[in-house]
């Protein structure tokens, strides 16, 4: 498959970043289209389209933009405290019918392909003892997770009905530089030296580093045997609870303090405090297959885990005007 023009929604958030500015720098022509005026990737054509949802984006088409490809970053992501008043209405109507909407103003354009960035949250939220592949049984057990799975329908359905390439790519937690939520919490945890209650978590929880995802969804989009594909993506290593939290203490030089109690008292104690679906997450194995994406494609991951947490603690002490 010829490319030469992309699109990237999303484009401001800390992935597409990264993966606009590795498109950039192989020789690829890329838009970026984001709602608001935040700084791109320097090179990255801006697009910028505030409707909610991408309302009226086929009419806001850029006459000169014709992508050869469209890697849909952009998306409602998931919070642990979701304040609106319907949550699967609101996750649909920006990964649903959002992501809908730009792939049929995209095919009208002229694009190929379309590479959807879905969630391993459209599978399950555990592995249950089986690493999840592209063949596990899709049992989505939130409004986020259940909304990505019914976007990789709906565009399956759009693919079959119009000849767009649809191609899904489904990563876990991602982590790196400008990182928020989850991720940034634990680092701000370890940094504060307080001491962790999860020496005891033997879990194994599979990560993807920002600019190992970049570099998976830059071969999806450019390579023909990614063609109508579904793919898990992840770093090579799937570390326990523990043993990130150590990771993390180590490259900040300043060791975490785990504190051995049980993973059943962690759960009581998550029930009593409303706490329940945090810790849940903290103590359920979530690993994933990837082999799909390494053997179609010959990818591996650019950077190893401890690579990516090296680079990501480097950014965070950056931040907080820290001592490198």
């Amino acid at each position: 498959m010829a490319v030469t023009q992309l699109l990237v929604t999303g484009a401001n958030g800390f992935v597409g970043m990264a993966l606009c500015r590795l498109l950039i720098e192989q020789g690829y022509e890329v838009t970026g289209l984001v709602r608001g005026s935040a700084a791109l990737a320097d090179g990255a054509t801006p697009w910028r389209h505030a409707a909610p949802d991408f309302d009226g984006i086929a009419a806001a088409w850029p006459r000169a933009l014709a992508p050869d490809c469209v890697i849909h970053l952009a998306a409602r992501v998931h919070v642990m405290n979701d304040g609106a008043a319907d949550p699967l209405a609101a996750f649909r109507g920006t990964n649903v019918e959002g992501t809908l909407r730009v792939a049929r103003a995209a095919h009208r354009r002229g694009a190929r392909r379309f590479v959807f960035v879905s969630s391993i949250k459209a599978v399950s939220e555990a592995d249950r003892g089986m690493p999840l592949n592209e063949a596990s049984p899709t049992v989505p057990s939130d409004p986020y997770g259940r909304s990505k799975l019914e976007a990789e329908l709906a565009l399956r359905d759009l693919g079959a009905e119009t000849g767009l390439d649809v191609v899904i790519v489904r990563p876990p937690l991602v982590y790196g530089p400008g990182v928020r939520a989850n991720f940034l919490s634990l680092l701000n945890l370890v940094q504060r030296g307080i001491p962790l209650p999860f020496g005891a978590v033997r879990a194994r929880r599979s990560l993807v580093y920002s600019e190992n995802l970049a570099d998976a969804l830059a071969r999806c989009a450019v390579d023909p045997r990614a063609a109508e594909g579904c793919f898990h993506v992840a770093d090579a290593e799937s570390p326990s609870v523990s043993e990130l939290l150590v990771a993390l203490g180590r490259h900040m030089q300043r060791p975490a303090r785990l504190v051995p109690v049980p993973v059943g008292m962690l759960r009581m104690l998550g029930t009593l405090s409303g706490r329940s679906e945090q810790i849940r997450r903290l103590t359920e194995s979530l690993q994933v297959d990837a082999s799909r994406l390494r053997s179609a494609l010959d990818w591996t991951p650019p950077f190893s885990l401890d690579q990516g947490l090296a680079q990501t603690v480097r950014w965070y002490k950056r931040q907080r005007g820290m001592s490198k």
